[in-house]
């Protein structure tokens, strides 16, 4: 989910603040400033849920290959509808090799040259 996201019916907005901070450091300033962490049972936070195995994933990645989140969390804000599955978004049936068109460029320009030095 984005920083800020616009609900599906378009009538509220959710902003999540703190969406470029790592968790790690929200514990740490937490426990610095003595605000409570309060359990919810609604979030997520539940046993053997999908969300706790990636949690644990994650933080094993960021264990034995440091700078991996961050890479990861880069390239979700650089991302191209060509490079997601969304056929909405983009039109792969009309999908063109671009290389095809630059070669016949390249013997259109040859044959030109050759006409004006021969």
């Amino acid at each position: 989910m984005p920083p800020k996201l616009l609900s599906d019916d378009k009538k509220n907005i959710i902003i999540r603040p703190l969406a470029y901070c790592r968790e790690k450091d929200i514990e740490r300033f937490s426990a610095f400033k003595h605000f409570p962490i309060i359990p919810c049972n609604l979030c997520g936070s539940q046993e053997n849920l999908q969300r706790t195995a990636m949690k644990a994933m994650l933080r094993d990645w960021d264990k034995h290959f440091p700078g991996r989140l961050e890479t990861i969390f880069a390239s979700l804000q650089n991302v191209a509808p060509s490079q997601l599955a969304d056929t909405q978004l983009f039109d792969f049936y009309g999908l063109k090799l671009e290389r095809e068109q630059a070669a016949n460029k390249e013997v259109a320009t040859e044959d030109s040259l050759c006409a004006i030095s021969g």
